[in-house]
């Protein structure tokens, strides 16, 4: 197996927030899924001997978010063996884009727990495996999806190869599901979310597009619902990422769940579809999560030319309405963050943008510096802003 490393540091003031108080960071973006960290007192600087509290290597590779519990810090992460020339060239004629790629042997996919005061590792657990992974984007990993800790138990989403559940306590497997199969082209990415008795997650491949949710105390599935949105001729653009969220809107909690070309919403304990939305330019590869505030959602449409849309969704229970659009500087991986009446972005190419949350209108544009791909965050009246390279602009 292939024993490359994943550094996970604990450092004071970072938008990971393993030092603030305990229990209230169970999934990517925090408890409400905007990126609002809680807590005062974070400290402006960081090096590698400044404010750092202690660094733990992590076997394997991964791009999954740390989720916190009490004294627990959890992150999913893969192991790889090599592949055979055979299996190799095979799978590079099957791949159907020009992507750059990595191709692997057999996948241990797992979950990794530490201390969250001292770093020292708690739980190294097999989730699940795959004898026979498809490929991933070379700059993707086969953990990229964050997990999601709620009640004693960890939630893991290895996209189509393979979700469980984990007891945080006694690190035992409480069960796997293997059925959710797509061709994600360029590797898994959509984070999980829990709602009520069910662990929902998009599935959103080349070939099969949909929505599904588990039982999350036994890992059967629960409903499935297909994309109702009409796709684009070409597969390689109806593929997305996204992680959806649940919003009250309209007097009701609905699934807001982006996919290729199009919104949705969802009632999450059932799957059937409350509305969809069109958004009227291509909109492929999601990755940004949608924000709300009040009767509107925010967000981008990602690949190719990212736009940023404002929705108003009517309380009557009408079709919801694009409000106001921002076609500059838009993200096609980061996620927006909203605070006040102030919507703020950074692009992959390291260009931050403010807009007034109401009416779309430019506040301000600077650019910051190098590529990005991590999503802002909030903390103590100050935004966090991480670039690939591993700079912080706050």
């Amino acid at each position: 197996m292939s024993h490359r490393k994943t550094l996970l540091a604990a450092l004071l003031g970072c938008a990971v927030p393993l030092l603030v108080s305990a229990a209230e960071w169970p999934q990517w973006r925090g408890p409400d899924g905007q990126g609002h960290i809680a807590g005062s007192g974070y400290p402006l600087t960081w090096s590698e001997t400044e404010n750092v509290v202690w660094k733990t290597e992590i076997p394997g590779r991964g791009h999954s978010s740390p989720v916190v519990d009490g004294n627990q810090v959890w992150i999913t992460s893969a192991i790889d063996a090599p592949i055979s020339e055979e299996k190799r060239q095979a799978k590079l004629k099957a791949n159907t884009g020009n992507q750059p790629l990595t191709l692997v042997g057999e996948l241990s996919l797992r979950a990794v727990c530490v201390d969250r005061a001292t770093g020292k590792l708690i739980h190294d657990i097999e989730v699940t495996t795959d004898d026979d992974p498809d490929w991933t984007h070379q700059i993707n990993t086969f953990a990229s999806p964050s997990p999601v800790l709620e009640d004693g138990r960890l939630y893991c989403c290895f996209g189509a190869h393979g979700s469980g559940c984990v007891d945080t306590q006694t690190g035992k497997v409480v069960w796997t599901n293997k059925e959710l199969k797509i061709q994600h082209e360029n590797g898994p990415g959509s984070s999980p979310v829990i709602w009520g008795d069910l662990y929902i997650v998009h599935c959103d491949g080349s070939d099969k597009q949909y929505v599904a949710a588990l039982n999350k105390r036994t890992g059967q599935l629960a409903w499935k619902t297909p994309r109702s949105g009409a796709m684009n001729e070409n597969p390689q653009l109806r593929k997305a990422y996204g992680t959806p969220l649940v919003a009250r809107l309209g007097g009701r909690d609905q699934l807001l769940s982006p996919g290729a070309d199009w919104l949705y919403s969802y009632d999450p304990a059932t799957g059937e579809e409350l509305w969809k939305l069109n958004y009227e330019t291509l909109g492929f590869s999601i990755v940004p999560r949608p924000v709300v505030h009040g009767d509107m959602i925010y967000m981008s449409t990602s690949f190719m030319r990212p736009h940023i849309l404002g929705i108003r969704v009517d309380a009557a229970g009408g079709a919801p309405k694009v409000a106001w659009r921002y076609d500059k500087a838009g993200p096609q991986i980061p996620s927006p963050i909203l605070v006040g009446d102030a919507l703020y972005f950074v692009n992959d190419k390291g260009v931050a943008t403010c807009l007034d949350a109401k009416t779309g209108e430019l506040h301000w544009e600077a650019r910051l510096g190098g590529n990005f791909a991590a999503s802002p965050s909030l903390a103590d009246g100050r935004l966090y802003f991480h670039n690939r390279d591993g700079k912080t602009f706050v």
